[in-house]
């Protein structure tokens, strides 16, 4: 990702990837975003 995207985000994650994956589709790393995000009792 470009430095100018980087400055253009309010927020920027990172989703630490196992040894051996090298990136993760955009359904998956949506997944694993949502996930995080859920609301939790």
């Amino acid at each position: 990702m470009s430095a100018a995207t980087l400055a253009a985000v309010d927020l920027a994650v990172k989703i630490p990837l196992r040894a051996g994956v090298d990136s993760l589709n955009v359904a998956a790393a949506s997944a694993v975003a949502f996930w995080e995000l859920r609301p939790r009792d």
